[in-house]
């Protein structure tokens, strides 16, 4: 998890997971980041370190994936259970509402 969240709070690893919605070259990468394409590849070494990346040679390309699994896990652990509640609060309301409309 330590690694997870150390990949996740630079910005510019974030952006590449944005980039990296399908599969993507590091050529294709470097397009659309403004630096070099040796600084790009320490960031997807992170991400890959963090298992937020996943990578697979096909001939001479690696090819770049986002592993959603370690977010997922992050959302279920501390995200979703709030959720959870944030929902069963607005059923309740409107609930109340419903009732309070039809006793006028």
């Amino acid at each position: 998890m330590e690694k997870v969240f150390k990949a996740l709070a630079d910005g510019t690893r974030r952006e590449l997971l944005d980039l990296l919605s399908a599969r993507q070259t590091l050529g294709e990468l470097c397009k659309y980041m403004t630096m070099s394409r040796q600084a790009v590849t320490k960031h997807l070494l992170l991400l890959e370190e963090a298992n937020l990346v996943t990578v697979v040679w096909q001939g001479r390309e690696k090819l770049h994936y986002i592993n959603p699994v370690p977010i997922e896990v992050i959302y279920q652990r501390w995200i979703g259970k709030f959720k959870r509640h944030r929902i069963e609060a607005i059923n309740n309301l409107k609930q109340a509402l419903e009732e309070e409309s039809t006793h006028e």
